[in-house]
């Protein structure tokens, strides 16, 4: 079922909301995580969890306490530091929507759309739908 004129004007509002969000398209830009940083992570959740264990074991609450905030500081570390860039990332634009100098984002988006909007005609005069 093709989306009303209303529908199509509020999903491209959207698009074009999610093009403009500079903390979005940084996340979305980030590769994988450097192999050292998972290395280290896991070597201190060990040693966190060691330290925890040796906390219990000698039944003193501030080891098992350290070794607790050890092994939750190096996870937070590994999990919120930076991700390796497999691309260089370009900055989101500072300007208002509709401005003339916009990001790759939105452009690749609209290629998308038109594509996606081509198929469906493409379909619909085939009959498929």
């Amino acid at each position: 079922m093709p989306l009303s004129e209303y529908e199509q004007r509020v999903l491209e509002q959207l698009e074009q909301d999610l093009g403009q969000d500079a903390s979005l398209h940084r996340a979305m830009n980030r590769g994988p995580r450097t192999p050292v940083r998972v290395i280290g992570a896991a070597v201190g959740v060990l040693v966190g969890l060691g330290i925890v264990l040796v906390g219990v074991m000698t039944q003193v609450a501030l080891l098992g306490i350290a070794g607790f905030v050890v092994m939750a500081g190096v996870a937070l570390w590994a999990l919120l530091g930076p991700k390796k860039s497999s691309a260089p990332a370009a900055t989101a634009p500072a300007g208002p929507a509709g401005a003339k100098g916009k990001a790759a984002p939105p452009k690749a988006s609209k290629d998308f759309m038109q594509r996606m909007e081509e198929r469906f005609d493409r379909r619909r005069e085939q009959g498929e739908l």
